[in-house]
């Protein structure tokens, strides 16, 4: 994901800190819930060898290595040093094995992986055609891709309050940039894509969840320190940090409650076949 819905991806601190504060933060708020989600829709009846993209710092490796069976080969990947450097520190898993694999040019051989599964990393994919033609290429016939995508950003509410505070403050729409995490909510463009790839069986579902945050102020903080607005807010009005920190506190307190914050993310869950 990787993603502040999250549709953010961490650029505003070093790497090694912003993959510490992504998986503080947005995880339990964002992925944790989707990861329990997906992984719960595995048979791992069969599967020998297991692929995951995207991994960030392994809220679905983590999942994934209790749900596979002893034996199982499962390789997580991520396109970020630092991302999966944060997933190994908390697994400590010497099972799995870390690769660092791009989507678009995986590099393993074909035919050879039972399941790929990606949880929000094809929306930072540039050629997404080619992302998924590498999926269905490395897939044995009968295996399958999984992946999720989150849906609109009005869908979910609170990054979307958050961006729309941080552009109000500076004056501006919401950039482009900021809505690339939630560019690919179309179930018919999701299926077209899979299908184009060579895909069968091909399913889309829409699943809404819930983000539960202790509290909003906690919740606020996490947005401010790891959201790509807020840094331009920072870089342009430093002093102003701790009184748009307070504003989206309130904001978020009173859409979503003060301890906890219950606010409802909504994200697709696809699927498609190899014959």
């Amino acid at each position: 994901m990787n993603n502040e819905a999250s549709t953010e991806q961490p650029e505003s601190l070093s790497d090694n800190t912003a993959a510490a504060h992504y998986d503080q933060f947005f995880g339990p708020m964002f992925f944790e819930p989707y990861a329990m989600e997906i992984v719960h829709r595995i048979d791992p009846t069969g599967l020998s060898n297991v692929l995951e993209l995207a991994a960030g710092t392994g809220r679905v490796t983590r999942h994934l290595q209790r749900r596979l069976l002893p034996g199982t080969r499962l390789i997580a990947s991520d396109v970020s040093e630092s991302m999966l450097q944060q997933a190994k520190k908390q697994l400590h898993a010497p099972t799995i094995q870390w690769q660092f694999i791009d989507a678009q040019n995986i590099g393993l051989p074909e035919n050879s992986i039972d399941l790929v599964i990606c949880a929000f990393g094809y929306m930072f994919v540039e050629n997404k055609e080619k992302a998924m033609a590498e999926a269905y290429r490395v897939l044995k016939p009968g295996g399958s891709l999984l992946f999720t995508t989150w849906s609109k950003l009005e869908e979910n509410a609170a990054s979307h309050t958050s961006m729309l505070l941080a552009a109000e403050y500076l004056g501006i729409p919401i950039p482009a940039s900021s809505l690339v995490a939630t560019s690919m909510h179309n179930e018919k463009e999701l299926k077209m894509l899979l299908a184009t790839a060579g895909f069968s069986a091909i399913t889309t579902e829409k699943v809404q969840l819930f983000s539960v945050t202790s509290t909003a102020r906690e919740a606020a903080a996490g947005f401010v320190k790891g959201g790509t607005l807020y840094k331009e807010i920072a870089q342009r009005f430093p002093e102003q940090i701790p009184s748009i920190t307070l504003a989206l506190e309130n904001a978020l307190a009173q859409k979503f409650g003060a301890a906890p914050m219950v606010a409802p993310i909504s994200a697709i869950i696809s699927r498609g076949w190899k014959k």
